[in-house]
């Protein structure tokens, strides 16, 4: 009885030592063959999805044929190749209930290529499985160190030494059919600008607009706002934007150049506050933005959007304790999403208040406050105007900003990001690229890092390739006239040492 006992406790440590064998052995082999990536959620069948590729070992500069089986009949299906995600057209169903589809690309200069297989994109394309190309090392991240520095489009030529810094991509919900650029400024064209940046160590905030020329849906026009939802939301569940950072939704909504699809119904703080987290509605409603894309995807951050400064279009019924139209328009917003967002928490519906805020911060670097001041000091400056009642005119407009923030106890410390900046001002309208002052960046740069609350300084903007030039004289990357002086001094800002 004993040795009967031994021998069975023998063979079964025979196979745990030959099973580590075999297996460690198998890893040590130069073994060629595929790597499929399937998420833990997925119920795995006969190991589907499969991924077959033609040629088997393809070399740079060779068209590739993927083909991708499963055993469900996906629609909507998209096979991403690095950051760019293919639409399907060519696709066959198979003998033993299979169904096939595939497409071509060309081979990159690289060692390795990501082939990705995505369904269900017309409401926000969810990854079925992953395929690598190549050497699977090579995909590795290199660290990166964070930075509050960013732009607004970033060049994906930009050099960050090493930083972490941010990306600023806008999508619209509503794109008109001859448009040229609806690849572009939809969520494809997203998703494939945020995974470029995401590839680079860059922290992506996304403004979701409603339409060009429309920032956010008008204001009582349900339809619209249903639309938007669903393209919040879409975002949201789109596994290609998984490394979105935060989104914003919307931006200058308080001036009518942003409401020019319905002048008659602007977007008001009270509507804003509707769109947001539901104001003014029964309190168990979750038709909202911050509600919607939390369904989809609840670690998705979400953004209240910037109010223009300087903007007299609308005014607010909260009167700031500097009595101007934005800073009243602004502080009625906060005031009525904070005790939107209480009321709900009441109610016991948590999470419904906004996970920060997006600011605009525009210089004024040729203001008579400076006083015969040099222009690369006037972010450290407060530049008051006396006929604004004392409202900053300048760079630290973010002041008056944190103020509104910080009167709220629902609101108070949440992180702010600059956007936008440069030295633009609508009354004034001289665009950098002429009145750029060198040393500016540098000053409100170092201005920041001094404030905790600030996550982010974004410079608008960097390159925008969807091919309009009409923000030429704004752009690093082209920089005409004098922002030479703003795209090298970012340039020495990111080479400095940590």
């Amino acid at each position: 009885m004993k040795w009967a006992h031994w021998y069975r406790w023998r063979n079964w440590l025979l196979g745990i030592f030959l099973s580590i064998f075999i297996i460690g052995g198998f890893w040590l082999l130069p073994i060629r063959g595929q790597v499929i990536i399937v998420p833990p959620e997925t119920t795995v069948t006969m190991l589907y999805p499969q991924f077959r590729i033609e040629p088997a070992l393809p070399h740079a500069g060779q068209t590739v044929t993927v083909w991708v089986t499963d055993g469900v009949p996906w629609a909507n299906v998209r096979i991403g190749v690095d950051e760019k995600s293919i639409v399907v057209e060519n696709w066959r169903v198979n003998p033993g209930g299979t169904w096939s589809w595939s497409v071509d690309f060309v081979m990159p200069a690289m060692k390795s290529v990501v082939l990705t297989f995505y369904h269900s994109c017309d409401v926000g394309c969810v990854e079925r499985g992953r395929m690598v190309i190549g050497t699977i090392q090579s995909m590795i991240l290199t660290k990166t160190i964070p930075t509050k520095l960013g732009v607004v489009f970033a060049d994906p030529e930009r050099h960050w030494y090493g930083w972490s810094g941010w990306d600023v991509q806008i999508t619209y919900a509503r794109l008109e059919a001859k448009n040229q650029d609806r690849e572009y400024w939809g969520p494809d064209g997203l998703a494939e600008r945020v995974q470029q940046s995401a590839a680079k160590g860059l922290r992506v905030l996304v403004r979701v607009d409603y339409a060009q020329g429309q920032s956010l849906p008008p204001a009582n026009d349900h339809l619209a706002l249903t639309e938007y939802l669903q393209y919040t939301q879409r975002l949201a569940r789109d596994e290609r934007l998984r490394d979105v950072y935060g989104y914003i939704i919307g931006s200058g909504y308080n001036e009518m150049a942003s409401n020019a699809f319905a002048p008659r119904q602007p977007v008001t703080p009270e509507w804003y506050a509707r769109v947001f987290n539901g104001y003014g509605e029964p309190v168990a409603r979750t038709d909202n933005v911050v509600l919607a894309i939390r369904q989809a995807n609840p670690r998705a951050r979400v953004l209240i959007g910037p109010v223009r400064p300087w903007s007299f279009d609308q005014n607010g019924a909260r009167r700031h304790t500097i009595d101007v139209p934005w800073l009243n328009y602004f502080n009625t917003l906060v005031a009525l999403v904070a005790e939107t967002a209480q009321q709900k928490t009441a109610a016991g519906i948590p999470l419904a208040a906004p996970d920060g805020f997006a600011l605009n911060a525009p210089g004024r670097p040729n203001a008579i406050e400076l006083a015969g001041r040099s222009g690369a000091e006037e972010p450290r400056v407060d530049v008051r105007r006396r006929e604004w009642n004392g409202a900053q005119a300048g760079f630290r407009v973010y002041r008056d900003w944190l103020d509104i923030i910080n009167t709220y106890s629902t609101t108070r410390g949440l992180p702010v990001y600059i956007t936008a900046t440069n030295t633009f001002t609508v009354d004034e309208g001289i665009v950098p690229a002429q009145n750029y002052v060198r040393g500016w960046l540098t000053t409100a740069f170092e201005v920041v890092n001094q404030e905790d609350q600030i996550q982010a300084l974004c410079w608008f903007m960097d390159r925008d390739r969807s091919g309009d030039s009409r923000w030429d004289t704004f752009s690093l990357r082209k920089h005409p006239g004098r922002l030479i002086d703003a795209a090298e001094e970012l340039d020495r800002l990111l080479q400095r040492k940590p």
